[in-house]
This record gives structure tokens, C-alpha cells and sequence, in this order.
């Protein structure tokens, strides 16, 4: 069962993003910026100023950690795309695959004969794995057999505005459904100490346009058509 926990993250990440961009303008020394700490209102609205001007900069000086279990390597492997992040996972090099676990997706599950099917060569791959172990075969070349299903765990870090990026583009109807359900959490974790960073996170339908022109859902205007418009 996916689980994501933020498990760490910079200290007061807003205050530190609002000093880090009032640096750029102000002749003062950074003590003095430190000092003067902005109130929790003042901040809100330059962080919204901030990301209206596309200043984005100062946002990669704040990161958040996360601890990701119950998930496939399907998904780890989108999710290493990408770059602009730290990832440490659980190797099947080191780490023996006996009786692993799997992720079941969704549209496999609500169909029995699918389901049945999957479930089968599940079985099947988990008894492989065990005989190539018990032939004397290395675990780092016994796990070619296991299957993209196979569930993993990995520690994921990530600068505020690499986050942003993410959430753009991973919590989009148009995103593969397991990471996209990964990303919709990682949102609601750093939101809870960072709101006003994160408050309009998320596929830009939300805020009125949508990336994916012919591919899109619909759920929004394409930014092709509202330049058209224009």
C-alpha cells in the first residue's frame, strides 16, 4: 500500500525563500536580513509576488524529504526522470526479493480474469527468482526476472522549486495513475509547512490553462487555443 510520509524538510522554508529573494534587491547584510525576519502576512504576499514574476530562484534554496514505501518500480522509474532531485532506494542487488511483494493496478483488479492472470505470473516469477537463488544464481542477476510490479522504497529529496515543476506535470489527469496518486500526496504533506508556497501547486488547470494540447482531458482550455484566442 503506497505510504508517503515528508520526513524532513528546511527550517521555516518561507521565511528562508522571502530573505533569500529580498537579498537581491536590498543593500542590507544578510544578518540584518535575518533579523528582520518578515511577518507571516508580508511573507504570503511576496511569495505570491515572487512566483506572479517568475523570480523562482530563491525557491531552490528550501528542500523537502521524503520517505515513499509501497510502490512499483514502475513508478520509481518515472520518478528517477526527475533530475533535479536525491534518491536513495532499496536495492535488489543487495536486498533479496524472496516472496516481494507487487503493486496491482486498478484497471487489472476490478477485472477477475486479468486479475487471475496477473496473480498467476506473480507466482510464477516469485518461484523463478527462488529456484535461480537456489542454484547458486547472484540475487543481482536473479532479479532480471522480477517484474515492474515489484514493489520498492526509496528516499526522495527535492528543492521547492523542482517540487513545483513535479506537481505541474505529475498531478495532471494525463499522468500515469500511480504517480500521479504519489504526487497528490507529496502536495498535501508540503502543504501543511509550507501553504504559501504550495497553495496553487498542481496540474495548471487549476489555474485556468492546460500543457497538454491535442492530449488533453479537457478539463481546461489549452494554452494553444486561449493564444488563439487572444
Amino acid at each position: 500500500m503506497l505510504d508517503c510520509k515528508l520526513i524532513n524538510h528546511s527550517f521555516n522554508p518561507e521565511n528562508i525563500v522571502a530573505m533569500s529573494a529580498k537579498l537581491c534587491y536590498s543593500d542590507k547584510t544578510i544578518n540584518q536580513l535575518l533579523n528582520e525576519m518578515p511577518e507571516v502576512n508580508s511573507t504570503k504576499n511576496f511569495i505570491k509576488k515572487l512566483k506572479e514574476m517568475g523570480h523562482l530562484s530563491p525557491f531552490e534554496h528550501i528542500t523537502f524529504t521524503f520517505a515513499i514505501e509501497g510502490i512499483s518500480r514502475t513508478l520509481s522509474h518515472q520518478l528517477v526522470r526527475h533530475r533535479i532531485a536525491s534518491y536513495s532506494q532499496q536495492s535488489q542487488r543487495y536486498v533479496s526479493e524472496h516472496d516481494f511483494e507487487y503493486i496491482l493496478p486498478p484497471s487489472i483488479a476490478k477485472n477477475d480474469e486479468a486479475k487471475v492472470k496477473f496473480e498467476n505470473l506473480m507466482h510464477t516469477i516469485r518461484q523463478t527468482y527462488d529456484e535461480l537463488v537456489a542454484m547458486n544464481v547472484p540475487k543481482e542477476d536473479a532479479r532480471y526476472v522480477l517484474a515492474n510490479a515489484t514493489e520498492t522504497k526509496i528516499i526522495a529529496t527535492f528543492n521547492a522549486r523542482s517540487l513545483m515543476n513535479f506537481f505541474k506535470l505529475r498531478c495532471c489527469t494525463r499522468a500515469q495513475w500511480e504517480i500521479r496518486k504519489l504526487a497528490n500526496l507529496m502536495l498535501k504533506e508540503v502543504s501543511k509547512v509550507a501553504p504559501n508556497i504550495f497553495d496553487d501547486a498542481g496540474a495548471t488547470c487549476k489555474k485556468g490553462y492546460c500543457l497538454e494540447g491535442k492530449m488533453s482531458c479537457g478539463l481546461a482550455p489549452t494554452l494553444q487555443s486561449l493564444i488563439k484566442k487572444d
